[in-house]
């Protein structure tokens, strides 16, 4: 077990909840992240519940972390890719390392609330890449988690610098 972790089990219902919500709600969910509370070391687990019509993060592809959704309950579509599949309770979704055509999305387009398990594996380092914006992320942290997060960046190719920039001064 690692520091911090009281047992390696948790029920769901028992998940320390947090809000994340994006300014123009179109983006909203409550987030449990489980694993660090397990103690696990290089799967990560979170609780996803996402609000009839809303989505929990944008369309995106990971470089480094695989993930995994389990539906609970509730359905939606995936977007994966160029394509969109239906969703529902007990399907079990993939989201392989890739690029553009590997990016993913869970949207709930029913009436009801839509909850899923988010399995990930890696997570400490990873560049994340947002087909519809035209962004990148690229983050390093000790555990994964936003708290010890040690570089964070946000942007775009277009405001790339030289290799050698600033270094010659």
């Amino acid at each position: 077990m690692t520091k911090g972790s009281s047992k390696p089990v948790l029920n769901i219902d028992d998940a320390e909840l947090m809000d994340f919500v994006s300014p123009n709600e179109k983006f909203k969910a409550r987030l449990g992240r489980m694993g660090p509370a397990l103690g696990a070391e290089k799967l990560g687990a979170m609780l996803t519940i996402v609000e009839a019509g809303k989505r929990a993060f944008p369309f995106h592809v990971h470089h480094a972390t695989e993930e995994m959704f389990f539906i609970i309950e509730g359905e939606g579509e995936y977007r994966f890719g160029e394509d969109v599949y239906p969703i529902r309770k007990g399907d079990l979704l993939s989201a392989p390392c890739g690029g553009p055509e590997r990016a993913h999305q869970i949207i709930n387009t029913s009436k009801d609330t839509l909850k899923y398990l988010a399995i990930s594996a890696g997570g400490k380092m990873d560049v994340v890449e947002y087909p519809d914006s035209g962004k990148f992320a690229a983050f390093s942290s000790e555990d994964g988690s936003d708290e010890k997060t040690r570089i964070r960046y946000v942007g775009r190719t277009s405001s790339a610098v030289d290799y050698f920039d600033g270094e010659d001064d």
